[in-house]
């Protein structure tokens, strides 16, 4: 995918996170359920292509192609394969273990079927769907995931939103270092450090990456824009992993939250493939072990990172540190928080008992006409910038177009050198239960679906 912006060359060692495999998207979803589907399934792809293809930085996506049903043989690159179905999913994963058993997928680097359910699933906090388990079927001698969505336009965005996440598992991210003797009950490395083994992952995308944003707008000309060091640091292709030392702990209540900074990323006990089965088990129970301990303390770490080693003639970093936070899942929060050559004089007066009682109940009064919520749901809070971003990419004439077409046009006689030979893997295909004229009516009837320009929604951030 083609950016029209791109960070400085000093970010040219992050581009590790950005090995992300090619997508495919095989959609089978025949008559009439096509009819209910198209509309929230359109709206789910546009409004995460505006997003993906307005992000600066390295691409998050080095090839997508999208693929219909149809009765006839198509080429299918080896891709990462994703069937959308509105069949039930263990009838489609027993037709492609029929279909596929005598076809070579030792190229196909995952096999994944999705079906769309009728109803809209609650799956705000749940695990990402490329985080779902998956088993490996001994016939095929690949992964098959079997996920369900609903027939939903936020349920689609996330599902395709997990395509963004840096799905990398060569090696461990991070190496979170506890000290043994404050860990002693669950370490049997002596004097050593205890060394938990964590892979890193986004918790949200930095404002200030995206245009048409408050940050974007600000910090438009920032090489380094709001990407955090510690997912810079992590992505380098390194033989030393980088590090995180923690050095004491923290009360929970102890720490102001003014003090942090940047953006949060949670930590994970490493998928990383490299590992033998029993030292990724070890290491995920000594993180649960961790989670609990905290939890039940009620405690924070203070870690410090570790910077990696400089070049010749470049000179040592100054230290970074971070605050680690345990939750009720398996994973920690971390942030960055500020030293003392980062912090500014402030003065807090501490507040008077009471206020005067004619301010009181003016105030009162004023909070009571205010809705209370539980929780903060982002799912609820719209800032129209799906809408932004995609004006942004229409011409005048209502032409979609991106930054290709902005492109330097190569000097005669330079050859293209970045063509990749792959091998072809046909997928057979059975007719469905429609005839062919009436699927390729409805292919011909979704692509004139127009999608609402300014979608109802709870809250907005405009009137």
């Amino acid at each position: 995918m083609h950016h029209r912006r791109s960070l400085g060359s000093g970010f040219s060692a992050a581009t590790k996170i950005n090995q992300q495999p090619p997508r495919l998207l095989i959609v089978h979803i025949p008559l009439p359920s096509w009819a209910d589907i198209c509309s929230n399934l359109c709206e789910a792809l546009q409004n995460f292509f505006s997003l993906a293809c307005s992000l600066m930085g390295p691409s998050r996506m080095s090839l997508f192609s999208l693929y219909m049903v149809q009765n006839q043989h198509e080429c299918i690159l080896p891709f990462v394969i994703t069937v959308l179905t509105s069949h039930p999913g263990k009838e489609v994963v027993k037709q492609l273990e029929e279909g596929l058993k005598d076809i070579d997928l030792g190229r196909v680097r995952r096999l994944q079927v999705v079906e769309v359910t009728k109803g809209i699933l609650e799956q705000m906090d749940s695990e990402s769907p490329d985080e779902a388990g998956s088993d490996e079927n001994p016939i095929l001698g690949t992964d098959i995931d079997l996920q369900t969505i609903g027939n939903d336009v936020i349920d689609m965005e996330i599902f395709f939103k997990a395509w963004l996440h840096n799905s990398e598992t060569d090696q461990e991210h991070i190496h979170l270092l506890l000290p043994a003797q404050t860990f002693s009950n669950i370490s049997r490395a002596g004097d050593n450090p205890m060394c938990l083994k964590c892979d890193l992952q986004e918790r949200l995308l930095s404002p200030s990456l995206l245009p048409g944003t408050a940050d974007g707008t600000l910090r438009m000309d920032d090489p380094k824009g709001d990407i955090s060091t510690l997912y810079q640091m992590a992505s380098q292709s390194s033989s030393s992993h980088y590090k995180l030392q923690v050095i004491k702990a923290l009360k929970s209540s102890g720490l102001c939250e003014s003090l942090t900074y940047g953006l949060p990323f949670i930590l994970r006990p490493t998928s990383c493939w490299q590992l033998d089965w029993d030292e990724l088990e070890t290491n995920q129970q000594h993180f649960h072990a961790l989670c609990h301990s905290l939890l039940k303390r009620e405690w924070l770490l203070l870690a410090k990172g570790e910077p990696l080693s400089p070049g010749h003639g470049q000179r040592v970093p100054a230290s970074t540190f971070y605050v680690i936070v345990p939750s009720c899942s398996l994973t920690l929060l971390v942030k960055a928080i500020a030293t003392r050559e980062l912090l500014l004089p402030n003065v807090f007066p501490l507040l008077p008992e009471a206020p005067p009682e004619d301010s009181l109940k003016i105030v009162e009064s004023t909070l009571d006409r205010l809705e209370l919520e539980p929780t903060y749901n982002p799912l609820h809070v719209k800032s129209h910038l799906y809408s932004y971003l995609s004006n942004a990419f229409a011409k005048p004439q209502g032409r979609f177009y991106t930054g290709w077409e902005t492109r330097t046009p190569r000097k005669a006689g330079q050859s293209q050198t970045n063509r990749v030979r792959a091998t072809v893997v046909p997928l057979p295909v059975t007719p469905g239960p429609c005839g062919t004229s009436k699927m390729r009516a409805a292919r011909n009837a979704s692509l004139e679906t127009r999608l609402p320009s300014q979608p109802e929604e709870e809250y907005s951030s405009q009137p």
